[in-house]
């Protein structure tokens, strides 16, 4: 197994796993679109890194909980946005993490992080500062993107037909 170092893979929920629209009614919050193969990407990348996700909606949690960390079975933190760089140094050391992220504040968070993606439709200045951006959407892919190309770059590439790493 190959690796530069990189030993996590922390993601941002809300835009990278989901494509960034809350819908509401009169009630509040009642649904997030989540893309269906992502699970597949964290499956296949989950014995290679530690994963974890992390949100700062409070409100739509239940939401996320169920999708996240009861269906995926990913650990689950809720930290705000602007508490999440401080908090991600606490708590790993960012130079071991590839970080994917979408909005404004996770932009400090690629500059601190060993590896930084964004999905295509990122805010600019996230597209810009991540070392990788998907060409899949949020929502529609770009997670199980993303870790198909953590495995190919740090790890053992895979082999498309068996998904077993590819013999030379």
């Amino acid at each position: 197994m190959i690796s530069n170092g990189i030993k996590h893979f922390i993601l941002d929920v809300d835009g990278v796993f989901t494509t960034g629209q809350f819908l509401y009614t009169a009630d509040g919050k009642f649904a997030k679109v989540f893309g269906a193969h992502d699970a597949d990407g964290i499956k296949l990348i989950r014995p290679y890194l530690d994963i974890c996700a992390i949100t700062a909606d409070h409100r739509g949690f239940a939401i996320t909980k169920k999708r996240v960390q009861d269906d995926m079975g990913l650990t689950l933190y809720v930290v705000s946005e602007g508490e999440r760089l401080a908090w991600l140094k606490k708590k790993f050391d960012l130079g071991q993490c590839a970080y994917m992220g979408d909005g404004i504040f996770d932009v400090p968070v690629f500059s601190h992080a060993g590896y930084g993606i964004a999905p295509a439709n990122a805010f600019y200045l996230a597209r810009k500062e991540a070392d990788y951006v998907t060409e899949a959407r949020s929502g529609e892919g770009a997670v199980a993107e993303a870790c198909w190309h953590l495995i190919e770059k740090f790890f053992e590439p895979l082999d498309i037909k068996t998904l077993h790493v590819k013999r030379q």
